[in-house]
């Protein structure tokens, strides 16, 4: 192997996905993922079954990890974890066996932000050559987080909208619950989406100042709209899932883009880009392309194993935190809140 290659270990574990990744240069070698189905029968993820899971899984994974990507762990120049935003316990896995690592091997390692991961995905070399150019804003939405995050350079990023209360990954989710939907839910409803009529029902839309954003009105227009509806008749999801999937989509989406397509225009920035699980939503993703094609916007859509948690861009975020020396030491700990 070529020493002037950087090669980079990279660990994502902020929530219920274990992940490594191993990144040569801008070039994934590998990029594993175990999952945790456990949580689907309790509706949700339960933040002490993940951090045991976690523990199950980091060994395992690092080692299929580097298996996969034809190198030996003596080829690693340096380690990238994410310290934070997440759930604490399955964090401390994460920063707990880097901190380890680094100490073994005797390499540096970077925290990375698990949401400035997200936006860097883009950067990933995945044979599209197609890359966001500085500065340019991400709409970065899953879960737990909606952000309008101005890029001004790789580590150099500022939130300037984010959501209230719930996130629109929640409210894709709990609204798939209200429909009787397993979790996660929201890919369910995009699927069924598909089929429905985004016009047939409308939900209420949220009047918040600037570029933040707000979710739990709409849940609850949600909630008692289907009730309503269930005392006239019992069987009105079942009849009508298809239209409510889409309208729920609709409306959730016609939200996010709003807030962009004011952001766009008040910055005079074309180049947009989205980021994050809910990335990966086919009806967000067409509704985006669409906006680009009628407001001239340079669009950048990552490919769909880096929309969710993934190691591969905490590697490729600490690739440009190693080339700036940007290292943690021994006593960096896990956090659950971190500020972009």
């Amino acid at each position: 192997m070529n020493k002037k290659d950087t090669i980079i270990l990279g660990i994502e574990s902020s929530c219920d996905d274990t992940s490594a990744a191993v990144l040569k240069n801008t070039a994934i070698l590998s990029n594993i993922i175990a999952g945790q189905k456990i949580h689907e029968e309790y509706g949700g993820v339960v933040p002490e079954l993940a951090s045991r899971a976690h523990q199950q899984n980091i060994i395992p994974v690092v080692e299929s990890a580097i298996k996969k990507a034809g190198i030996r762990k003596e080829d690693i120049d340096a380690i990238a974890f994410t310290k934070g935003p997440g759930l604490l316990g399955s964090l401390v896995v994460g920063t707990s066996f880097s901190k380890a690592f680094s100490l073994a091997m005797n390499i540096p390692m970077m925290d990375v932000n698990h949401m400035h991961g997200h936006v860097l995905a883009h950067f990933i070399d995945d044979g599209d050559k197609n890359k966001p150019s500085f500065p340019f804003l991400c709409l970065t939405v899953s879960g737990g987080h909606t952000q309008i995050v101005l890029v001004k350079d790789y580590l150099g990023m500022q939130v300037i909208g984010s959501t209230i209360d719930d996130a629109a990954g929640e409210a894709f989710d709990k609204s798939a619950k209200l429909l009787g939907f397993p979790y996660p839910g929201g890919p369910l409803i995009d699927r069924h989406a598909r089929n429905g009529n985004p016009k047939r029902f409308e939900f209420s839309k949220p009047q918040i100042k600037e570029y933040d954003y707000s979710f739990s009105g709409l849940k609850t227009s949600i909630l008692y709209f289907l009730q309503k509806q269930e005392k006239e008749n019992p069987d009105f999801i079942r009849e009508n899932l298809d239209d409510l999937c889409a309208s729920i989509q609709h409306t959730i989406i016609e939200i996010l883009l709003k807030k962009l397509k004011k952001a766009a225009k008040e910055l005079n920035i074309k180049e947009i880009a989205i980021a994050g699980g809910v990335s990966a939503n086919s009806g967000l993703r067409k509704a985006i392309e669409a906006t680009a094609n009628e407001l001239k916007w340079n669009t950048y859509i990552p490919k769909f194993e880096y929309c969710t948690d993934n190691a591969a861009m905490i590697a490729i975020t600490g690739k440009y935190m190693y080339e700036k020396g940007l290292f943690a030491d021994q006593s960096i700990a896990a956090k659950a809140r971190v500020e972009m």
